[in-house]
């Protein structure tokens, strides 16, 4: 017994399999995530339908919301959704592709690390490859200008032809272009999503969404007082302070015995509030937009009265969030006390109206004039219900992250398989070029690339080795754009058919990719903290 203590089993450390397992288990389980989004990939891909926690139910085929609602326990399943949050916030689009491109570069790594080659190796390889591949895409693509709106109208449909709403892509996908482009320039490197709002209203159909340049407010008038509904030039004030009787912190009652005491109350609150409504008529603000209070009314009936006969449109309720938003379009500074309101803090707005469409109000302010306010766009999202309205959303925010691609890379790719296979292509052909374990590695990677054809083949029910095999023959006899077009079920020339994408989607794609097998490669042992 003693002797046990002395010399502690060094079995564990020396065993060369417990990595090898790690690895195994790792591989395995990432790949299954892969596995689990692969039927959504492509304009024939299935839907998933996902139960959260809460009861809502989300139908939805783009893989960066499947994954990221999958309730996924291992820690390295948990990297491929991280993957595919980086290349949403990267390119926007492509993120089933990522995934599955991860999972299959993963396959190709267990076969190379079951012909016994070092996993530090064929990471380093794969990183080498995939940096080769990007010069390859970017050697393929085509430059163009933001001016070229039909271009970019192209890129916006294949986004948008793998959704729900393909069918609506004629109005979508223009809708898109001229949003970005109203808050671009042709000199700008990015564009910020956060200046484009999208707002979704049940009613209507997807056809009747629209762009409103300017800034819409869900929020409606308040109308008991009778105010004004429609204001023409307006003085817009964004405040934040409450015009309401002030209340005490704690709870206090004041008990009156008198009702010339109650008398003098009332009288006092009315002076209050009159005198908080004359300072804003004083500055020559005509329009009111009052943020939510928790504590007390933001407003009260008295002071909406007062309001009205001042002839100042009020709208309450604005939401905390949307404050910047407001503030940035309108040029207007929020207000925090009747002290501070001056006149060079208000907002100058054209006009401010309430219309009413598909049964809901919306209140409009067009034509803003200030010189501080930034470009901003807003998109009215119409729809039958409320799931239908979600995925509009989603997809119209792929089609907008597109967009932005080009601005950040004005370079488009032809789609449907084309590049991927192209790119294996010629990083066989490189392979055979080299010595060692270098040439396997990247015969393997560039086996992997394969995935993403073969996959939209089988998701459109074709024959997928048949497809493949003639897009290789294609594109080693020269014909470069080939790819498969599900619309003729076949291959042919995809940038001849208008499937186009970006080409940020594609290289960060595969760098992404590669990146993350890198670092699941790496890991040769898992444990658990205290």
């Amino acid at each position: 017994m003693a002797t046990a203590v002395k010399n502690p089993s060094n079995a564990t450390f020396k065993s060369k399999e417990k990595p090898q397992e790690v690895r195994k288990a790792n591989i395995i389980a990432a790949r299954a995530v892969a596995d689990a989004i692969r039927t959504s990939l492509g304009p024939k891909g299935m839907d998933k339908m996902i139960k959260t926690s809460r009861g809502e139910v989300i139908i939805s085929n783009d893989g960066h919301t499947i994954l990221k609602q999958m309730a996924i326990l291992h820690p390295v399943a948990k990297m491929l959704v991280e993957v595919s949050a980086a290349q949403d916030a990267e390119a926007g689009d492509g993120t089933t592709s990522v995934v599955i491109l991860t999972g299959a570069l993963l396959g190709a790594a267990e076969r190379l690390l079951n012909k016994g080659i070092h996993p530090t190796i064929i990471a380093e390889s794969f990183q080498r490859a995939s940096k080769r591949a990007v010069e390859i895409l970017l050697q393929m693509s085509h430059k163009i200008s933001l001016s070229d709106r039909d271009a970019l109208i192209r890129a916006a449909t294949t986004s948008l032809s793998s959704k729900i709403v393909s069918q609506y892509s004629t109005c979508l996908a223009p809708l898109a272009v001229d949003t970005v482009l109203s808050i671009t320039s042709e000199e700008s490197k990015n564009v910020d999503l956060n200046d484009i709002r999208l707002i979704k209203k049940v009613g209507g159909t997807i056809d009747d969404t629209e762009m409103i340049d300017g800034v819409v407010l869900t929020q409606n008038v308040v109308k008991t007082a009778g105010g004004p509904t429609r204001m023409e030039k307006a003085r817009v004030g964004l405040i934040q302070f409450q015009i309401s009787p002030p209340k005490p912190d704690t709870e206090n009652n004041i008990v009156v015995s008198d009702y010339r005491q109650m008398d003098k109350i009332l009288k006092e609150e009315r002076a209050y509030l009159l005198n908080i409504c004359k300072k804003i008529k004083k500055v020559k603000c005509n329009v009111l937009l009052i943020q939510k209070s928790i504590l007390r009314d933001a407003v009260n009936d008295l002071a909406l009265h007062f309001l009205s006969k001042l002839n100042i449109m009020v709208v309450k309720d604005i939401e905390r969030e949307e404050i910047d938003f407001l503030s940035k379009s309108l040029g207007c500074k929020p207000i925090a006390d009747v002290e501070l309101f001056t006149e060079d803090r208000l907002g100058t707005v054209d006009l401010v109206e309430e219309i009413e469409s598909d049964g809901s109000n919306i209140v409009k302010l067009t034509g803003i004039k200030n010189n501080n306010a930034k470009p901003t766009v807003s998109v009215v999202i119409r729809g039958a219900n409320r799931l239908i309205l979600d995925e509009t959303e989603r997809s119209l925010h792929d089609a907008l992250c597109v967009i932005r691609c080009l601005v950040k890379e004005r370079g488009l790719i032809a789609g449907g398989g084309a590049p991927e296979i192209e790119v294996s292509r010629i990083l066989t052909a490189e392979s055979r070029k080299m010595e060692g374990v270098e040439a396997f590695i990247w015969q393997e990677f560039a086996q992997a690339l394969e995935v993403i054809p073969t996959t939209l083949a089988e998701n459109a029910g074709l024959n997928s080795i048949k497809v493949v095999t003639e897009l290789r023959s294609k594109h080693a006899s020269g014909e470069v754009n080939d790819g498969i077009s599900v619309r003729r079920s076949g291959t042919t020339n995809t940038f001849e058919e208008h499937i186009l994408q970006p080409v940020l989607v594609s290289t960060s794609a595969v760098t992404l990719a590669s990146e993350c097998v890198k670092s699941i490669l790496r890991i040769d042992d898992i444990t658990f903290s205290r």
